[in-house]
């Protein structure tokens, strides 16, 4: 089916907006979303005190579902968390404590209140975390009752077993679990929330067929699977990776400016699928602003800085972004929303001054980057790696053209 076979608001705006890869059942789906509110999941394993843009697409695409009307589940994988889903890794994660798990769901919690609406109400959002149940299986039950229905053979075919197996990395047997458990929450979450959809990206279709034909198979229950696009930038490198690293929804980890930067840096080509995928600007505005060419797409990067941003951190966290990266590109000056880094009286060493404002991971990184003419002062290219800083005086660092921060005397 297309976007201009589908009956259903939900169907038809998740296609326009480029988030249908994959649909169990494209018919059934569409008809019961016409029928009823549609309980529909996404799962969150808490590695990290902070979800990544790589997470965003799953986060937008529950707050498509509630705009259509339905009810977002957001599951925080504190059980599965505790093993790690070994999907296209090359290795097994590293196993995190229980305490840690904790910390980590209650720092990426308010993340998802910015992007959703919840409550009590029949299409509020809820959140729910799968240590709930997990914790309490009993392990010779679990295997009699759930684990009958899989096939050994059928899971060492999925891409995210097979690749690793062919690699001839390691999976172990508690990796090779993650699977049934995601299923089982699938299944889990139909009795107790009559979840009848769970979505994610094109890595987790074998993961999430699983779970759809648990239900049926337990419970002769009809759920559905979802697969957005895997998301990739213009030239085919994996999106939300940079030099600096991960890109973090939480303040805490990137800050406001740098979240805005990354989305104002966005590649031309890029461009109409970000505006389509993380704003709620309309196709049409998104349309207008795809069309702009030559210097004009800077306006839509611009729009798309903003809207993303805003939906994230906040209207004013966009507004103050937008207004230093004017300061310090339009007008040569210094943004009050620069990464800052102290200036001793005495002066400090380029080289340190990079390092410890975080624009080279290390001495000998910052090294490279002054012999290639990117270290920049007051906009002058500084190539002594021995330069030293003088104090007094604020001063504008900068790495490259895109890179900018503040050295302010101490």
């Amino acid at each position: 089916m297309t976007s201009a076979t589908y009956q259903s608001t939900l169907l038809r705006l998740l296609e326009e907006r480029g988030y249908i890869h994959q649909l169990t059942d494209a018919e059934g789906l569409d008809a019961l979303a016409q029928r009823q509110i549609v309980p529909g999941y996404i799962g969150f394993d808490p590695t990290a005190p902070s979800l990544h843009v790589g997470h965003l697409v799953s986060i937008m695409m529950l707050r498509q579902l509630q705009r259509a009307g339905h009810k977002p589940i957001v599951v925080m994988g504190g059980g599965t968390g505790k093993i790690g889903d070994p999907s296209f890794k090359d290795e097994a994660r590293k196993l995190l404590t229980t305490e840690i798990i904790a910390e980590n769901v209650a720092s990426i919690r308010r993340v998802f209140e910015r992007f959703l609406t919840f409550g009590d109400g029949p299409n509020d959002a809820i959140m729910v975390d799968n240590a709930e149940w997990l914790d309490k299986l009993e392990y010779i039950p679990f295997l009699r009752d759930i684990g009958q229905h899989f096939s050994v053979n059928r899971m060492l075919s999925f891409d995210s077993v097979k690749l690793r197996l062919d690699r001839e990395q390691s999976l172990s047997f508690l990796e090779f679990n993650y699977m049934i458990l995601q299923a089982y929450d699938f299944l889990e979450l139909s009795r107790r929330a009559e979840c009848r959809l769970q979505m994610g990206g094109s890595d987790q279709w074998g993961n999430i067929v699983n779970g759809v034909e648990l239900a049926r198979r337990v419970d002769g229950t009809q759920v559905f699977g979802l697969t957005t696009p895997l998301l990739t930038n213009a030239d085919g490198t994996k999106m939300g990776k940079t030099v600096g690293g991960a890109v973090w929804l939480n303040e805490d980890q990137l800050s406001n400016y740098d979240y805005w930067q990354f989305w104002r840096n966005t590649a031309d080509a890029d461009v109409a699928v970000r505006l389509r995928l993380f704003t709620d600007l309309s196709v049409e505005e998104i349309a207008r602003l795809s069309a702009l060419e030559g210097s004009e797409i800077n306006a839509a990067k611009i729009a798309l800085a903003n809207e993303a941003t805003k939906l994230c951190r906040g209207e004013e966290a966009a507004q103050a972004a937008e207004a230093t990266a004017a300061a310090t590109f339009s007008g040569g000056g210094v943004g009050a929303e620069l990464p800052e880094f102290p200036l001793p009286a005495e002066g400090i060493g380029l080289i340190d001054a990079l390092v410890g404002i975080g624009f080279a991971a290390s001495r000998g990184e910052a090294k490279r980057l002054i012999a290639g003419g990117g270290a920049k002062l007051n906009g002058e290219s500084v190539t002594d790696e021995a330069h030293i800083i003088s104090g007094g005086a604020e001063i504008r660092i900068s790495s490259g053209k895109k890179k900018h921060g503040v050295l302010r005397p101490a």
